[in-house]
């Protein structure tokens, strides 16, 4: 059981004592009480954890196809034997629904595994060019540093990829949400995965996450979080020039044109806002609607917001659980606040927590209309179950108020005329576009545009970041 590893580190096949003696309380965020203490890592646990993977790579990284496909079948197998005790975890950590917990947040990391299995057993690494053989190698030693809001599913689009690639790791789990990694940690360790390959210290960003990021023998960072944090990430891993891999924030506009059934598709994407609690970077969080349907639109996503259960995650039913701890709560706050001082029109929810729930970090379903693109909810990513309503003058205006963001993570269109929602889906600078209510496609690049970070998770696109291309010239010259 995770628990039984709460102050310990999986480094290099072992549960290990930390360094340092430093403890965080984990805070179950539906109760707002402790629910156990984690190690924070230090610079010296950072080091053990590279030292350990920089030796496994160099046994690792020789493996064959066959041997990796074996593995991830073992890491499948483990991973099933401990679905319960991950979907438990992630409820406790993060506040999920129970429903949500074990179908969403605990499938996505099962899904995630299985996707790289299929792409791994037929995947090319290396191709013929002429008389020169391109040969596509793991990248090395790679660190991880994985967000609270999708924890064992930003864990697992990392791992998997660099798993298949062939590279070794060390995983820095959020410490607001670590116990998704100490279960990762125990489906690797009771999959066989060899020593070293595999490692997770726990720790905070300026400390864990900065060791990771600046090591001299890291020689690539995946960054999952805030685009502030991801920018600083970046600027530790400048100095040894290793490769950056960033899924940051987003802001992500839902544009329904004008001949959609808005009965049908506000409720649906409200839904959609209001899921995990609005703590999806890809979330589309600014609906677009033209002018003239504001009202009615409104109306819509008024009885939909409200007719949302909200509340304990363990009741059979309930929809949104709390945000994950008190610092998001007062955020979340500050910026409902916001909205209605700058003059947006607050259509349900606002301040405070919903009726009958006095503990724990509950925020009302929000919904605010007559949104204009220069109101601070309309720029900068609330993470919480907030939804603003934005109006629009036509569809070139819808096309322009949606680019009109430091963002470009995701993308939404509904249109009665697949064709034209085709057409505007391209005009979109976001790294993904969802038409008419389509869902996620694990085969599909996941990342995004401008301020939404660089470099692509999930599927064949995934584990190309995790691969360096080596041109062998006279490879296949004929013999002389």
């Amino acid at each position: 059981m995770y628990k039984d590893h709460l102050t310990e580190f999986y480094i290099n096949g072992a549960w290990v004592k930390p360094e340092g003696h430093h403890l965080l309380e984990v805070i179950n965020p539906a109760t707002e009480e402790a629910v156990g203490e984690i190690a924070l890592g230090a610079q010296a646990d950072v080091d053990k954890a590279v030292a350990a993977a920089k030796t496994a790579f160099e046994t690792y990284s020789l493996t064959s196809r066959d041997e990796r496909v074996a593995l991830f079948e073992k890491i499948l197998a483990s991973y099933q034997a401990h679905y319960a005790e991950l979907a438990e975890a992630i409820m406790t950590e993060m506040g999920a629904p129970k429903q949500w917990a074990e179908l969403a947040q605990a499938g996505s990391g099962m899904a995630h595994f299985g996707t790289m299995l299929e792409i791994l057993k037929t995947y090319e690494f290396e191709e013929t060019k002429g008389t020169t053989q391109i040969i596509k190698e793991p990248i090395g030693v790679c660190g991880f540093i994985t967000p609270w809001n999708w924890p064992i599913n930003q864990i697992a689009c990392k791992v998997a990829p660099a798993l298949a690639a062939g590279c070794t790791m060390v995983l820095k789990p959020s410490e607001i949400a670590p116990f998704s990694g100490l279960v990762c940690a125990e489906i690797m360790h009771d999959a066989g995965v060899p020593a070293g390959v595999f490692n997770m210290v726990n720790g905070d960003g300026p400390t864990v996450g900065r060791a990771l990021s600046s090591h001299p023998d890291i020689d690539m960072v995946s960054f999952t979080g805030s685009t502030r944090a991801g920018s600083d990430v970046a600027a530790q891993a400048a100095a040894s020039v290793k490769r950056v891999a960033q899924e940051l924030g987003g802001k992500s506009a839902n544009i329904l044109l004008d001949d959609v059934d808005f009965s049908k598709v506000v409720a649906r994407d409200v839904g959609q806002v209001m899921s995990n609690t609005g703590q999806s970077c890809n979330a589309p969080t600014r609906m677009l609607v033209p002018h003239a349907k504001m009202d009615e639109v409104a109306g819509v996503a008024k009885a939909t917001a409200e007719a949302i259960k909200t509340g304990d995650p363990l009741e059979e039913g309930t929809r949104l659980g709390p945000v994950v701890s008190e610092a998001q709560w007062n955020k979340i706050q500050g910026l409902i606040q916001k909205g209605i001082d700058e003059g947006a029109t607050l259509v349900t929810g606002g301040p405070g927590r919903p009726e009958g729930l006095n503990k724990g970090y509950y925020v009302k379903p929000t919904v605010f209309a007559n949104v204009t693109n220069d109101m601070t909810i309309a720029r900068e990513e609330i993470f919480g179950p907030v939804l603003s309503i934005l109006g629009y003058e036509d569809e070139d205006n819808a096309v322009a108020i949606a680019n009109d963001t430091d963002f470009g993570l995701s993308g939404y269109v509904s249109s009665s005329d697949t064709e034209r929602a085709k057409a505007v889906a391209r005009r979109l600078r976001t790294g993904m576009v969802h038409i008419n209510g389509s869902g996620g496609d694990f085969n599909a690049p996941f990342g995004g545009y401008k301020q939404s970070g660089n470099g692509r998770e999930w599927g064949v696109y995934g584990l190309e970041e995790f691969l360096e291309a080596k041109s062998v010239m006279g490879f296949n010259a004929a013999a002389e």
